[in-house]
Parts: C-alpha cells; sequence; structure tokens
C-alpha cells in the first residue's frame, strides 16, 4: 500500500468522525436548548467495554503525543489548548488537543477526550470563532458519550474477534506517526471509519456545540459559515477538475454538500443569537496564534495542486482583506497551472504581492523573472536584486546572482 493511499485511508476514517463529517443531517433539527452534556469534570469509565475502549485510546493517545508529525509551536498550542477550554463544557479541563501538519480540513475528537487537529483546518478558519465552532462540535461528541454509544451500537453487528483485533491494531497504526511511514495510519482510519456517528449523533453534536460557543460569547452564526465555505471549497475544486464534488477521501466522501444541515445551523443559531449583543469573533487573537505557520500551511495548500480549493480557500480569507502572502500564494496557485493563460495571471499576482510591506522574498523572485521574461530587463533586474538583499543566503541565490552578472 502506497503513502497516499494510507494518508487517504486516515482522512476517510477520520473524516466520518470530524465537524466535516458526511454523514447528512437528521431528519428533523435538534433544538440546541434541548441538549445537556452527560459527563463532568474528571469523567472516568465504570462499565467494562468502555474502560477497555478507554484502554486502547490511551495507547493511541501516547503515540499520536510523540509522533514527528505534530505541530511544535508551544505558543499556538497553547492558544489551542485555552480555546477548547473555553468551549469544552463541564469537562474542558479533561480535553487535550493536538495539531498536525496535514493539508486537508479535518479534526477528530477520540473516545477519552483527545482532539487532533489537522492544519488545513488551521487554515480555512477566518476566525476564532469560526475555530471555537469546530473545537465545541468535536467536544460535544465527548460530552454526549457518542463513541461508546457508538461502538455498542455497532458492536452487534461486527465479529468481535476481528474488531478486538482492529483494536489492537491502533497503537501500531499510531506508531506510524514516530517513524514518518504513513502506510501504517491505514489501522487507524479503519476503525475511525467504523466508529463513524450516526446522523442523530451528528446533529446532536451541532446543537450543543452551538450552544456551548454561545454561551462562550463566540458568534452562534460562525457555524453555518464554516459550513458554507467548506460546500463553496468542495464545489470550485470539483468544476475545476470537471468531477463531482467528491474528493475522494474528503469530508464529502459518501454525501453530497449538506446544505441542510448548515441551513439547520443557521435556524439554531438565530435562537440563540441574542439582539444587540456583541458577539466576539477573535480574528485579531486568531491570526495572531497562527501568523507565524500561516505561510507553511498556505504553502503546503497550495502542493496539494488542487487549484479550485486554493482559489476558494485563498479568495475567502481574502474577504477580510488581501495582503503580501495571500497575493504571492494566489500567484503560485496560478504558476503551478502552466499554462500560458494562468501564467500572466500569476505575473499579475505577485506584481500585486510586492505591493505589500509582508510580501515574501520570494513574490520578488517570481516577480522579477516574469518581468524579464516580457522583456522588461532592467525591472526585472532591480526586481531580483530586492530578493537577494531579503534572502541572500536562499538555495537559488548563486543561480540568480549568475543571472544578474550574465
Amino acid at each position: 500500500m502506497s503513502a497516499e493511499l494510507s494518508r487517504r485511508a486516515l482522512l476517510a476514517g477520520g473524516g466520518a468522525a470530524t465537524a466535516a463529517l458526511a454523514t447528512g443531517m437528521a431528519e428533523a433539527r435538534i433544538p440546541p436548548a434541548s441538549l445537556n452534556p452527560l459527563i463532568g469534570p474528571g469523567y472516568r469509565p465504570t462499565d467494562r467495554d468502555e474502560l477497555g475502549l478507554w484502554a486502547q485510546m490511551q495507547r493511541v493517545e501516547e503515540e499520536v503525543a510523540g509522533s514527528n508529525i505534530l505541530v511544535k509551536d508551544d505558543k499556538l498550542n497553547r492558544y489551542l489548548q485555552q480555546l477548547i477550554g473555553k468551549v469544552g463544557g463541564p469537562a474542558a479541563r479533561d480535553m487535550r488537543i493536538y495539531l498536525a501538519r496535514i493539508p486537508d480540513f479535518n479534526a477528530v475528537m477520540f473516545p477519552t477526550g483527545f482532539t487532533v487537529i489537522f492544519t488545513g483546518l488551521l487554515l480555512r478558519m477566518r476566525d476564532e470563532a469560526q475555530l471555537a465552532g469546530v473545537i465545541a462540535h468535536e467536544g460535544s461528541h465527548f460530552l454526549l458519550k457518542h463513541q461508546i454509544r457508538q461502538y455498542r451500537s455497532i458492536r452487534g453487528k461486527t465479529d468481535i474477534l476481528s474488531f478486538a483485533a482492529m483494536l489492537g491494531g491502533i497503537a501500531g497504526g499510531a506508531a506510524g506517526y514516530n517513524t514518518g511511514d504513513l502506510t501504517q495510519l491505514a489501522q487507524l482510519g479503519t476503525i475511525l471509519s467504523i466508529l463513524r456517528y450516526s446522523r442523530d449523533l451528528e446533529a446532536e453534536s451541532d446543537a450543543l456545540g452551538l450552544k456551548l460557543i454561545s454561551q462562550a460569547g463566540y458568534a452562534p452564526l460562525s457555524m453555518s459559515e464554516t459550513w458554507e465555505q467548506l460546500i463553496g471549497e468542495s464545489e470550485l475544486s470539483a468544476r475545476v477538475r470537471r468531477k463531482r464534488p467528491d474528493r475522494g477521501y474528503s469530508i464529502f466522501s459518501t454525501h453530497p454538500a449538506p446544505r441542510t444541515r448548515m441551513n439547520d445551523l443557521r435556524v439554531s443559531a438565530t435562537e440563540l443569537t441574542v439582539p444587540g449583543r456583541t458577539y466576539d469573533r477573535g480574528r485579531e487573537r486568531y491570526l495572531a496564534a497562527i501568523g507565524d505557520i500561516r505561510p507553511t500551511l498556505l504553502d503546503d495548500q497550495v502542493k496539494l495542486n488542487d487549484a479550485g480549493s486554493t482559489q476558494f480557500v485563498i479568495e475567502t480569507l481574502a474577504r477580510d482583506g488581501w495582503n503580501g502572502q495571500l497575493r504571492f500564494y494566489q500567484g503560485e496557485s496560478l504558476r503551478l497551472r502552466n499554462s500560458p493563460q494562468y501564467h500572466q495571471r500569476a505575473a499579475q499576482s505577485y506584481t500585486a504581492a510586492i505591493a505589500y510591506p509582508d510580501a515574501p522574498a520570494d513574490a520578488w523572485r517570481w516577480h522579477g523573472i516574469y518581468l524579464m521574461k516580457a522583456g522588461r530587463q532592467a525591472e526585472g533586474r532591480t526586481a531580483l536584486q530586492r530578493y537577494l538583499t531579503m534572502a541572500p543566503n536562499a538555495p537559488d541565490a548563486p543561480f540568480v546572482r549568475q543571472m544578474l552578472v550574465s
């Protein structure tokens, strides 16, 4: 099995247990006021089957915590832990959060109260309120004991010996993180796929998640906004690739874009919104928290080579204002499409990028290269000299210097 296939297996399984689960929506909307957490601080299982499940998941967490694909950014990790503390309900202090460098929208809540968030999710969030909604949704699965409820539901339908063997393989699958061997992660994807939540459980988690972020002072509409963005991204990605809105392993792998769910979230948010109240969006806090890693997130997204997805993500983020980073990575995505019309548009994006003070050095390099290709030698040389001033030790600096003296 290839590493890419195994990565897709993990994402398929994880996608079944995420804030963006593709299991659709219950037939009847569940009012947020009708739900309350089933567990409190310091919860520990007492039933034998749940004790067994917890024992296995504790082994998984040990492996995940030592994974070499986790983002080692103390400031950012503290920020995420503080955020789950704000929207995690009565068991917030018992929840843990890990950030994995995987450029897809995903978040997985495990039965013992720890969550793994993918960096692709952070890239797509416009503010803290949207991220809080995703985390609250995931935390609600734990607060409502969805994992053990789903486990008991499927246990009678699955060969218990096969299921036990799969549970035993989880820790081995997670160990793949430590070696960087993604092929072993397929086992983790398989078990998460089996434990995917039903439509009713997803609806419950949506409802309680909305209640939790509202109580924490965040705008309730932020959850439906996130869905709207995800639907739009999936549809544009499909149009550019001339395929149906289904990436094969993503959040919409088994169902069409769930507009009903988005609309139900909007109705519930309206119920919770207090007229005249000012709700927190936390945009500046969020941008400050992810500022150091944001170029990496954008770079990882561009390298997925999903032009429609990247276009939608960048243009969505730009609703809050363009900057040099966004214009540069817009240019990168266009350039990688490798056709004359897109090269022309890429050149325009690089030109736009260098007008901003936060333009990365590479924006000046590509701006200079495109100017020289257009026959504007003097301007191109000036731009390349600016690049060398900003990045004198860049790997291609000797080559660029040779260009300038030739």
